[in-house]
């Protein structure tokens, strides 16, 4: 007998609906980006003077070169130093998103990290560097001056989709990550899949390439300590939006908060949220301590990934 019970056929050019095992690779500058093959580390520089992690450029910078401010050079000098630690790319932001943060306006933004990122792109042209940014402004120049990603820490909350707008006017890849003005959920696993999904879709009416899009969850942004640790555990589910995820969790307050330790003393807290990352599938980890961050994620990619050998074959 027939089988009577209905089904569906895919509408005529339509996607199928089902999420890659993983991501298609893409671009970022020069490089090009093999989603799954290993763990990605970004190296974090902030031009700020109030970073919560205690690295903020602009409090220790003193002395310029010639026509370019100290800032640049101190932008300049860590990047370089990142670069030679092992970082795969690296994001500058000039504005700190701490709680109780101290808001700059967008000149004093674009002073912080124009020059910074322009010399930085002409010692290292082939090292991608996103700028961290919630204004189009800034963005523009930061692009204009060597940037080729975006990192849009108001993608969930900004309803003006500017930096979207720009993303795809440069076609550029993008970060999207999440946030909420107050930490009010019913279920946090879910509800911010669901808001990165609707980001994605937003991006993507833009004119932004689904293709192109990076997603993050935001720990440490409109959740509370114990969200953060949920979103921790279930990080595996932000693999359904079929987006590589990045995990920037590096000596945040949840670390501090769970083992009682100031932010510089974070280290081996966050390590180890890098390697639960790598088992979750994290394609990227955004980090202040390179070397070490990265010595972690290999050695984890060489027990998670398929297709990871070690190099070293004799006892040691």
């Amino acid at each position: 007998m027939a089988d009577a019970t209905p089904f569906v056929t895919l509408p005529a050019a339509a996607a199928s609906g089902l999420a890659p095992a993983h991501p298609a690779s893409f671009a970022i500058g020069e490089t090009t980006f093999t989603w799954g093959e290993r763990t990605y580390v970004m190296g974090i520089v902030n031009a700020t003077p109030d970073s919560f992690s205690g690295d903020g450029l602009l409090a220790s910078s003193t002395a310029g070169t010639g026509d370019r401010p100290p800032i640049a050079e101190a932008i300049l000098a860590q990047g370089l130093a990142m670069a030679k630690a092992g970082a795969d790319l690296v994001d500058v932001g000039g504005e700190s998103t701490r709680p109780g943060h101290q808001p700059v306006d967008e000149g004093e933004e674009q002073h912080r990290v124009v020059a910074g990122i322009a010399a930085l792109h002409e010692a290292r042209p082939g090292l991608p560097i996103s700028v961290d940014t919630r204004r189009a402004a800034v963005a523009e120049a930061a692009l204009a001056a060597g940037a080729s990603m975006l990192n849009d820490v108001a993608a969930v909350t900004d309803p003006s989709d500017a930096l979207f707008r720009v993303a795809a006017e440069h076609a550029v890849p993008i970060i999207l990550m999440h946030d909420r003005a107050e930490a009010r959920y019913r279920n946090v696993v879910a509800e911010v899949i669901a808001d990165l999904q609707r980001a994605l879709e937003r991006a993507v009416a833009a004119g932004v390439p689904w293709e192109r899009c990076i997603v993050d969850p935001g720990i440490g942004f409109g959740k509370t300590a114990e969200q953060n640790l949920a979103l921790l555990h279930e990080l595996a589910a932000l693999r359904l939006l079929g987006r590589p995820v990045m995990l920037a969790m590096s000596r945040k307050s949840t670390i501090g908060r769970v083992l009682d330790l100031a932010a510089e003393e974070r280290l081996e807290g966050t390590l180890a949220t890098t390697a639960l990352g790598v088992a979750a599938g994290v394609d990227i980890v955004r980090v202040h301590d390179v070397r070490a961050n990265l010595r972690t994620a290999r050695m984890a990619d060489a027990i998670v990934r398929n297709g990871s050998r070690p190099t070293e074959t004799r006892p040691r």
